[in-house]
């Protein structure tokens, strides 16, 4: 007898097929554009030059020589793929040389490369993790941290964005819960761009006995004088307990890190099943991503650094003072200001962000669009950012373009 409910039923009749049916027959859809050479400052896009405001290659290491010829030569070496996992014939030297690096990069005792970002935080959440156990996740973490929890089956206790009290009250259910407690917070939150407030959590992890762990996707190759992250910009590194990195945003390649201490790494080696279960990524991935690190930890990587915060600043400054609502930069205990290569322009209406973004593209400017859920509702906006090689003239060029946009549109 047939079963009563069609599973494709939900693909069929979802609560946005209305908008998205709309939106294509307007040309208004802003997901899966085609971009047609380098990830660079200015792309070919569709037929056109677009400046390109919506990347997370915050260093722009893609098109470095150096970032390229190391993919080159391991692509030589090892061929297109391992066609394995890590833990059977997928592990080759560059993998562990990586691993040191990353772990001497991060001042801790081991790091494991996963294939990507989201498989290292799923894998690492997911193993050391139980039904007995408690998370606290701040609502403005990434998916992939709320997928890693979700398959640890532990139970979630989610608190408010960056509201340390939230937090607090959290810490204090927990300890009837019954087993062992862990916080998970983004270093840089990666739709808004604003920092963790770490020193406060720290110290509430350690007064309620918890864990802490830190997605530094974001802030890995950009915040800190070494470029380590949130964790290093705050001066809690020794303080936190694991520290996740990617290597799709500052690091030129795709794949993901955790990074603690030796018996935690040495035990997600043998039992996390996104790293068991999955192959090792291409040769190509792992040398252009080491490569990438040693620039970083070179004289060089200081330069970078700076450069790309600058830029932010600039692209920051210009479009506040052309009445865009933008983020503010995070403030900091010593009166300064945590600047990071993320940009938001707050919209707030879902069709009014999509209106601009397509203004925008069509004049020549690329960038992304965070709608529900991916940001609260009505908090609709245009996902700027920014890369160590932009130009200023490729900036005074975008905030031209968003000024005749504006005055067009009436934003």
């Amino acid at each position: 007898m047939p079963t009563a409910i069609d599973v494709f039923e939900k693909a069929r009749n979802h609560e946005r097929i209305d908008q998205i049916r709309q939106a294509r027959e307007q040309g208004l859809v802003p997901y899966f554009r085609i971009l047609e050479g380098q990830a660079g400052p200015v792309v070919t896009m569709e037929g056109a030059e677009r400046i390109m405001l919506g990347s997370n290659n915050y260093l722009g290491l893609t098109g470095d020589a150096r970032v390229k010829d190391a993919a080159r030569q391991a692509l030589d070496a090892y061929g297109t793929a391992l066609t394995g996992s890590r833990l059977l014939n997928g592990t080759v030297p560059l993998h562990e040389e990586l691993e040191r690096e990353l772990a001497d990069w991060m001042g801790t005792d081991d790091a494991l490369v996963f294939t990507t970002g989201y498989q290292a935080n799923v894998g690492c959440l997911g193993t050391l993790l139980g039904p007995g156990d408690t998370v606290i996740c701040d609502s403005g973490d990434h998916a992939s941290i709320l997928d890693g929890v979700s398959m640890s089956r532990a139970r979630i206790r989610p608190f408010r964005h960056n509201r340390l009290d939230k937090l607090e009250a959290m810490l204090e259910r927990s300890a009837g819960d019954g087993g062992g407690v862990l916080v998970v917070v983004d270093g840089v939150f990666s739709m808004e761009g604003d920092v963790c407030d770490l020193p406060p959590v720290v110290e509430l992890c350690r007064s309620h006995g918890a864990r802490l762990m830190v997605d530094e996707a974001h802030a890995v190759g950009v915040l800190g004088a070494r470029g380590a992250g949130a964790c290093e910009a705050l001066g809690v590194e020794d303080e936190v307990d694991l520290r996740m990195g990617t290597f799709s945003k500052s690091l030129a390649s795709c794949g993901g890190f955790i990074a603690g201490p030796a018996d935690v790494i040495d035990f997600l080696r043998i039992q996390a099943r996104a790293f068991l279960f999955t192959a090792a990524a291409v040769p190509a991935a792992i040398g252009a991503a080491l490569a990438a690190v040693r620039i970083c930890r070179s004289a060089e990587g200081p330069e970078l650094f700076a450069r790309v915060l600058d830029n932010a600043r600039y692209l920051h400054r210009g479009l506040s003072e052309l009445g865009f609502h933008v983020v503010a930069p995070t403030p900091v205990p010593d009166g300064s200001e945590l600047v990071t290569p993320i940009v938001p322009l707050v919209v707030g209406d879902d069709w009014q962000a999509v209106l601009l973004w397509k203004a925008l593209f069509d004049a020549g400017v690329y960038t992304n669009v965070a709608l529900y859920p991916a940001v609260p509702r009505g908090g609709a906006l245009l996902r700027t950012s920014v890369m160590a090689t932009h130009e200023r003239e490729d900036l005074d060029r975008a905030l031209e373009i968003f000024e005749r946009v504006k005055a067009s549109s009436g934003t």
